[in-house]
C-alpha cells in the first residue's frame, strides 16, 4: 500500500500533488522554526548588542513579512490543489491501451463485490484487471457508507448506498497490489481487503474463460445471502446470471442490507441514555 510506489497514472500525479504540497508546506515551516530558534538565541539575556523596545507596537515592514509568506504558501497550496483536483477528476476517462473494462463496485459487510457486466462474471475480494486498459468503474454501496480505495492507482472515492459514483484508473504494472476500505463500517471493516490482480492482455480473457466455467452463481437470490454480515475468508467467483444486478442494487429495487447491528444491551442502553440527552 506504499502511497510512494504508484502502479499508474493517477496515483503517480497524486504522488507528485502531495510531494508539492510538502515542499510548499516546508518553505514557510522551515524558516519559522529557524527564525523562532534565531529571535530566542539573539535575545537572550546575556547579549547586550540585542536592543530592548518595551513601547514598540506596530511596523510596517514585519507586517508585511507575516502576511505576505503565509497568503503566498495558501495561494500556492490553493492552486496545486485546484489543478490537480480538476485534472484527476474521478469521472473523466483516463486513456490507456485496449478496450476499456468496465467494472462495477458494490461495499457490503464485510466485503467486496465485483461485477463484470461485459463479462458476465463476478468476484469478492478480488479484482483482476489487464495491464494498461483504462479501467470504468461504477461504485455503489449494498449497506453502509463505504471508501473504495487503491492506494497503488490512486484516488480515494466513497460508495453511497442508492447512490453510483465513477472512478476511472490504469494500472501500468503487472503484479498484486492491496486495496482497502478507508471507511469504519462495523466490525468487520479490518477484513475489507481486496486483491487487485494485474494481468498481461492476453491472459486477461483467459481469466475470464476460466471464471464463466465456476458453479456458482450470482443473482439477486445469492446476492442476498452474500450481503448477510460476514468476513469472507475466500476470494470466491461467480458466473453472473443478470448483467441488470448491480443496477438493481444501486436503485434499491433489491433492499439494502441493515449495516452493524449493536450485540449487548449494554451498548443500546448507552446509546438510548445519548439520544434521551
Amino acid at each position: 500500500m506504499n502511497l510512494l510506489d504508484p502502479q499508474g497514472p493517477v496515483a503517480a500525479a497524486n504522488k507528485t500533488i502531495l510531494i508539492d504540497s510538502v515542499a510548499i508546506m516546508l518553505a514557510i515551516v522551515v524558516p519559522t522554526i529557524i527564525a523562532t530558534l534565531a529571535v530566542a538565541y539573539w535575545f537572550r539575556q546575556s547579549n547586550a548588542r540585542a536592543q530592548y523596545l518595551p513601547d514598540f507596537a506596530y511596523s510596517g515592514r514585519v507586517e508585511m513579512v507575516v502576511w505576505s509568506i503565509p497568503t503566498l504558501t495558501i495561494i500556492l497550496l490553493g492552486g496545486v490543489a485546484w489543478i490537480g483536483s480538476h485534472q484527476l477528476d474521478p469521472a473523466v476517462p483516463v486513456p490507456g491501451t485496449g478496450a476499456p473494462v468496465r467494472i462495477q463496485a458494490v461495499s457490503l459487510d464485510w466485503k467486496w463485490l465485483f461485477i463484470y457486466p461485459d463479462q458476465r462474471v463476478a468476484t469478492v475480494n478480488s479484482l483482476t484487471v489487464p495491464v494498461g486498459a483504462p479501467l470504468e468503474l461504477q461504485l455503489t454501496s449494498g449497506s453502509v457508507w463505504n471508501v473504495f480505495f487503491v492506494p497503488q492507482l490512486g484516488s480515494m472515492i466513497y460508495t453511497m448506498n442508492g447512490m453510483v459514483t465513477r472512478l476511472h484508473l490504469r494500472a501500468d504494472h503487472e503484479g498484486t497490489i492491496q486495496g482497502l476500505s478507508a471507511h469504519f463500517s462495523g466490525d468487520g471493516f479490518p477484513s475489507m481487503m481486496f486483491d487487485v490482480h494485474v494481468v498481461s492482455p492476453l491472459e486477461f480473457p483467459s481469466w475470464v474463460a476460466n471464471t464463466v466455467k465456476t458453479g456458482a452463481v450470482l443473482n439477486a437470490d445469492s446476492y442476498r445471502e452474500l450481503a448477510r454480515q460476514s468476513v469472507e475468508p475466500g476470494r470466491p467467483v461467480y458466473r453472473l446470471d443478470d448483467p441488470r444486478l448491480f443496477d438493481l442494487i444501486a436503485t434499491q429495487q433489491i433492499p439494502p442490507a441493515p449495516g452493524p447491528t449493536l450485540k449487548t444491551q449494554s451498548a443500546q442502553s448507552y446509546l438510548g441514555t445519548q439520544d434521551a440527552r
